[in-house]
């Protein structure tokens, strides 16, 4: 079974920059292969990575629920609807050199999100035996660890920006998680974007009381936001990103490079 290591954090911490860069990490440190799951609904695991993505599975969703006449007009004749569907399912799955990448992707306008989550639940049961590791880019929040997406989680990465309020929603997460019964062998916080890479007092301190394991501190890197701005790949970053180096330490402290 694969090392299934999962990010989670409130959002706009940094939490799909910083997956991003693990996941070229460890591809290019051997830890291979590597499926790697943009599991928000808001996807850009992708644009971070620089691969182009042909479909995902919020548009299988709208094909399936909300597009029949075109569904049916596409299916080959003798295939049955169900192996049609499990064909674009396939499709869902963007090979790179060194990973593979999964995405989640967003229903059209109104609905629930269930049908969309029971599929990555569906084909996270299938693809992940076929990998030696599985990082996951969980959406802003708790909700796909509550749904149990997820089968197991060995490493869980708490990504906090540096304020109270996101290392707060850190500790909620950890509590569901320890709730949930996923008990994974690591678990714990880094907090991104710290100024100079330094914490404050008031940071640390909502640190400490939250008892949570502190793996690292990755500090405010400017390159990001140029990278962003111009749409180019974070993870082409140079070597000597101090985002990037930061992050390095951080995995080589839980093993994972």
């Amino acid at each position: 079974m694969a090392h299934v290591i999962a990010i989670a954090g409130k959002g706009g911490v940094g939490k799909t920059t910083l997956g991003g860069l693990l996941i070229q990490t460890m591809c290019r440190e051997g830890k291979r292969p590597i499926l790697a799951v943009d599991a928000d609904a808001n996807s850009n695991l992708n644009e971070v990575l620089g691969v182009d993505v042909e479909m995902t599975l919020g548009d299988v969703r709208e094909t399936v629920l909300h597009d029949a006449d075109k569904l049916n007009k596409n299916i080959p004749s003798g295939m049955t609807k169900a192996d049609y569907t499990e064909m674009m399912l396939q499709r869902c799955l963007a090979e790179d050199d060194d990973f593979d990448l999964l995405v989640m992707g967003r229903s059209q306008g109104q609905g629930c999100y269930c049908y969309v989550n029971g599929l990555l639940q569906a084909q996270l049961a299938k693809l992940i035996p076929n990998y030696k590791y599985v990082v996951v880019d969980n959406e802003a929040g708790m909700e796909h660890i509550s749904r149990g997406i997820l089968p197991k989680v060995d490493t869980m990465l708490l990504i906090s920006d540096c304020s109270r309020r996101g290392v707060q929603a850190t500790e909620r997460i950890a509590g569901l998680v320890e709730e949930c019964h996923l008990n994974p062998k690591t678990i714990g916080l880094i907090v991104n974007r710290a100024p100079n890479g330094q914490l404050n007092a008031g940071t640390k301190e909502e640190i400490e009381k939250s008892g949570l394991q502190l793996l690292g501190v990755v500090p405010q890197d400017e390159q990001v936001y140029e990278y962003d701005c111009e749409g180019r790949p974070t993870s082409s970053l140079p070597e000597d990103s101090l985002v990037r180096m930061a992050l390095e330490e951080i995995l080589k402290k839980i093993n994972l490079t």
